[in-house]
């Protein structure tokens, strides 16, 4: 579980950034090879490797062990980025945020998971219609 939340949170960092990840594997000393299975969840990284990855995205180590609030089911599918699970218009965005803003995005994640679930399940029975 925690190798999958490292992983995650590297990919959305990367993201965030631009970067790839042979930039991230030369600026924080580690072969391509390695964080390639790194991020195929392929390998443990040590403390040390997973500090200097922190410092090669300029992020502080905590925020790379993040796990905030998320299902596994999210996590899992954020690290193998499945884009076609979020419908178009709707992203997965990461920050740190007062009490009060995480309130209100929780409220927001609430409600367009609701809506998610009820378009899926629409298009579900679509699709179990059109090939009957």
């Amino acid at each position: 579980m925690y190798n999958l939340i490292l992983i995650t949170n590297i990919l959305r960092i990367l993201d965030e950034k631009g970067m790839t990840k042979s930039e991230l594997a030369k600026k924080a000393g580690v072969s391509i090879a390695f964080f390639t299975d790194l991020t195929n969840d392929k390998a443990n990284p040590s403390l040390r490797i997973i500090e200097a990855i922190a410092e090669a995205l300029e992020t502080p180590l905590p925020m790379l062990l993040d796990s905030s609030d998320m299902k596994l089911t999210d996590l899992e599918m954020l690290a193998k980025r499945k884009p076609g699970k979020l419908p178009k218009g709707f992203v997965w965005k990461g920050g740190v945020l007062s009490e009060y803003e995480a309130y209100q995005v929780d409220q927001w994640d609430k409600k367009n998971r609701t809506f998610l679930s009820k378009e899926t399940k629409k298009n579900k029975i679509k699709a179990k219609a059109k090939n009957q």
